[in-house]
């Protein structure tokens, strides 16, 4: 019952960023730059936190990536909003007000807050806006923050809980929820490198987490590629990191999450029949991911690897053959510019 309730969390949660993203004023610009303070902050850890520190030794790295990891907050609150027209200035004193959150309860804080300090620009008179925006901006902001974070952390930890309980049935089962769900989360703002890091993901579910997000990068340079989401430079950026295209993403939810809960779901099942094992949590991230299992179980980790690998090619075409008459939101579309492709074509 626990996994169903889980599992449903998941997907309420899904909805909800796929209904900000089209409904939300400027929701897409807001997801986009969720997703680059993900890769500025997650992504970084990852790789010099994870690999580079932990599995190499090297103690220098292992800060740049601790560094990285712990402001994912910060990074959202000043890149959402820039994003959204927020002047420098006021976008780093939002940032710099929720130092000590995680990235969602920065990113809603740092939504909210941008227009308030829009509104603020327009009302105050010139040279009084800077000491109003700091008296009124700053403490809102935090304020913001400090309510939605208890919410954000139960939230992640009752979709672990799911995670955890899987790991408890059978390797086929667990296999199949871990792969299936982690990799939907590697292409949600919720980040699986978050999650699994909230959490502390160890062995077996670590791998499976791992190396079907691994495969995820195969399977959606398929699909992406398949369903024409967007340019070439789009479609090998959400093969090295989903975060990358998230406003895609959450605009073409349905087709974009099946397919991945599908390859996740084959990879999951190889990886657990496998027993692959990493005890480092957080690696739910493609290139990382893959490196650590590869050096934490040798010669069967890349066997596993590349099985994954496989069945995630498959799902891509699969997801594409089931998706294929479906109507879909290109990238032009999302951002309302030419991609560079589509410039070259029309000069």
């Amino acid at each position: 019952m626990q996994i169903l309730t889980g599992t449903a969390l998941l997907l309420v949660v899904l909805a909800l960023f796929t209904l900000f993203s089209y409904k939300a004023p400027q929701g897409m610009k807001a997801m986009g730059a969720l997703a680059n303070a993900a890769c500025a902050s997650f992504l970084v850890e990852a790789f010099h936190f994870s690999l580079f520190g932990e599995q190499m030794g090297i103690k220098f790295l292992e800060g740049v990536g601790a560094a990285n990891g712990s402001l994912g907050g910060v990074a959202a609150g000043i890149l959402v909003p820039l994003a959204l027209g927020v002047s420098p200035v006021y976008a780093v004193l939002v940032g710099l007000t929720v130092s000590g959150f995680g990235i969602l309860p920065g990113f809603i804080a740092g939504y909210l807050v941008s227009f308030v300090i829009k509104f603020l620009e327009k009302k105050v008179p010139a040279g009084l806006d800077l000491i109003v925006i700091i008296v009124v901006a700053a403490p809102l902001t935090r304020g913001i923050a400090m309510v939605m974070d208890p919410v954000v952390k139960n939230t992640l930890l009752q979709i672990g809980q799911v995670l955890i309980q899987a790991q408890a049935t059978s390797p086929i089962l667990m296999g199949l929820i871990l792969g299936g769900l982690i990799t939907v989360v590697a292409t949600a703002p919720l980040s699986s490198m978050a999650l699994t890091s909230i959490i502390g993901l160890t062995g077996v579910p670590m791998g499976i987490g791992a190396l079907a997000v691994f495969g995820s990068s195969f399977m959606n340079y398929v699909f992406f590629s398949k369903m024409k989401f967007g340019s070439k430079k789009d479609t090998i950026a959400v093969a090295i990191e989903p975060l990358t295209q998230s406003d895609i993403i959450s605009a073409n939810p349905i087709p974009v999450y099946v397919t991945n809960f599908i390859g996740g779901a084959m990879s999951g099942i190889i990886v657990a029949l496998m027993g692959i094992e990493v005890g480092t949590p957080g690696l739910a991230t493609p290139i990382a991911g893959f490196a650590v299992s590869v050096a934490q179980n040798g010669v069967n980790g890349l066997m596993a690897a590349a099985g994954c690998a496989v069945v995630s090619i498959i799902a891509g075409f699969i997801g594409a053959a089931i998706f294929k008459n479906t109507k879909i939101k290109t990238a032009d579309e999302i951002r309302g510019v030419q991609s560079e492709e589509s410039q070259a074509v029309s000069a």
